[in-house]
């Protein structure tokens, strides 16, 4: 652009200088408007390219009056320095307006380099208070923790209390029941979830004192851990006129989990879902294999999750429900994370929230 803008503004001195020499002598008029249109390449070239723009389209506009000076050789001395004087007029308003370019340019580019470090200046500023955003939000989840640490030692105690009591009467009435008895599978989950009662404290103490818990559950087969999570939600599905749909592929079998840890997952998230549907709802289970581990979606038709709150979900004291704690995935994210596995959240097919959980697989680690 400035090589055309250039270029343009030789051809207009040149074709100045041409008019000058084709135009008679006695035109007088025609030969001062010349004079005085040789000022607007020279304006136009000191401020497009500074100084040294200026005084060459000076010096051009100046060559190409030549030919008009000889036209006064002979008019008088006076006459001639007359016109001779233009060239020092050309010659002076290159080089003043080449000047105000020139400084113009240096100030804009001086205040172009401070704005840029003010910009950079501002984003740092900005970049350190969202990091102190950040550590305030943090501070007030430990000092919630903190809290809530000294009133879950205080209920823990309250719970493991009655918990014995509870466990003492299951054993009493296991030795009492034989193991042909209809309703002996009914004190073998009883006694299965006191114990995973008391794991879960154990886990929301540890939770709340920032600690993690290294557990070691007993592997048992994913089915039949599902098995007895919906068991246990049975009257709550049936409360609700829920449609549960299991789906699977592969030899689900074979998928070891823990138990403990798993039913605790399973149960925070189907609860989760439950709660979320509407009568008559749907909740669809599937679980399939993968290379290294397996997966399991829940999925239901309710109201589903913003997609700017996937994340803030699994943080603690986050609740969308009236009387949620805000603990449960919070507490469910920390345990798949301790198994090595991970969790998120993302829109179902059926309209409303799907949780995926991956695990890896003990047997493909062990072997």
């Amino acid at each position: 652009m400035k090589k055309i803008c250039f270029i343009s503004l030789v051809a207009m001195v040149g074709l100045i200088g041409v008019l000058h020499y084709v135009t008679p002598g006695h035109m007088i008029l025609f030969h001062d408007t010349y004079r005085r249109l040789s000022y607007f390449p020279i304006a136009i070239g000191a401020i497009f390219y500074g100084l040294w723009g200026g005084l060459l389209m000076a010096v051009l506009s100046c060559i190409s009056f030549v030919p008009h000076l000889f036209m006064f050789w002979f008019q008088g001395r006076e006459a001639y320095y007359s016109e001779l004087s233009e060239i020092v007029f050309y010659l002076s308003a290159g080089l003043v307006i080449g000047l105000i370019s020139s400084r113009e340019s240096r100030l804009k580019k001086k205040y172009q380099q401070l704005s840029e470090k003010l910009a950079t200046s501002y984003q740092r500023l900005h970049n350190q208070a969202a990091r102190l955003v950040q550590a305030e939000k943090q501070l007030g989840q430990a000092q919630k923790l903190s809290s809530l640490g000294h009133v879950s030692a205080a209920l823990a105690h309250e719970i493991k209390n009655p918990l014995a009591s509870i466990k003492g009467a299951a054993e009493i009435l296991a030795d009492e029941v034989p193991v042909t008895h209809p309703k002996h599978e009914f004190i073998v989950i009883m006694r299965s979830e006191i114990s995973r009662l008391n794991n879960s404290v154990n886990e929301v103490l540890a939770y709340c004192r920032g600690q993690q818990t290294i557990n070691k559950d007993r592997l048992e087969p994913f089915p039949d851990i599902l098995d007895k999570v919906i068991l246990l939600l049975a009257p709550r599905i049936r409360e609700k006129s829920i449609d549960l749909i299991l789906e699977k592929t592969g030899d689900a079998e074979e998928i070891l989990v823990e138990e403990a840890a798993m039913i605790q997952v399973l149960m925070n998230i189907l609860l989760n879902a439950v709660d979320a549907v509407p009568h008559k709802g749907k909740i669809c289970i599937c679980h399939y294999r993968e290379p290294k581990g397996y997966t399991i979606d829940v999925a239901d038709n309710g109201p589903g999750v913003a997609p700017e709150k996937y994340e803030q979900v699994f943080e603690p004291f986050v609740t969308f429900k009236e009387t949620g704690t805000g603990l449960g995935l919070s507490i469910t994210k920390k345990i798949i994370e301790r198994l090595g596995g991970t969790i998120r959240v993302t829109p179902s097919d059926m309209g409303g929230a799907q949780f995926s959980v991956y695990l890896p697989d003990k047997n493909a680690l062990s072997t």
